[in-house]
């Protein structure tokens, strides 16, 4: 009988912590505008992307992988989707957990882009993928797949 109350509860809290862990907020670009405006002493790695995105979809595991690798450190990584809202059940969701993503993301549902891209990057031409990393007013922009190393480098060069 102990077993079998020591199992429940373990099924119980694992199922918890999926929920958890599945939960996407969607947000406007005023969420993502306190990030791209920190001066703090952390670096900040986020990567815009969409599951329709074959480049993005590669390179998913390796910003998981920094966001594992690094997680004892002051480096947070934000996984920001821009696909349409009515994905975020069917494809969003069903992609990270498939995936095993555990990255924090959320979905940016701000339908004119003309009036963010420029502020994450004045050369952003709305490309994806495209990754920013920064720390302070140190900003690294890239408009095209990255490969693990590819971000490692790029934290260690603002992590000195």
């Amino acid at each position: 009988m102990k077993n079998l109350f020591v199992t429940f509860l373990l099924i119980f809290f694992s199922g918890n912590i999926h929920a958890q862990n599945s939960r996407i907020p969607m947000v406007g670009f005023p969420y993502l505008a306190h990030y791209l405006s920190s001066e703090s002493d952390t670096v900040y790695v986020l990567n815009f992307w969409a599951t329709w995105c074959g480049p993005c979809r590669r390179e998913i595991p390796s910003f998981e992988k920094i966001h594992l690798n690094y997680s004892g450190q002051k480096v947070k990584v934000l996984l920001v989707s821009l696909d349409f809202p009515d994905q975020l059940n069917k494809g969003l969701k069903q992609f990270l957990g498939s995936n095993n993503i555990t990255a924090n993301a959320v979905l940016l549902n701000e339908p004119d882009a003309n009036a963010w891209i420029s502020q994450v990057d004045p050369a952003w031409t709305g490309s994806l993928p495209a990754t920013l990393i920064y720390k302070g007013p140190d900003r690294m922009f890239f408009e095209k797949e990255l490969t693990y190393e590819d971000i490692s480098h790029s934290i260690n060069a603002l992590n000195p």
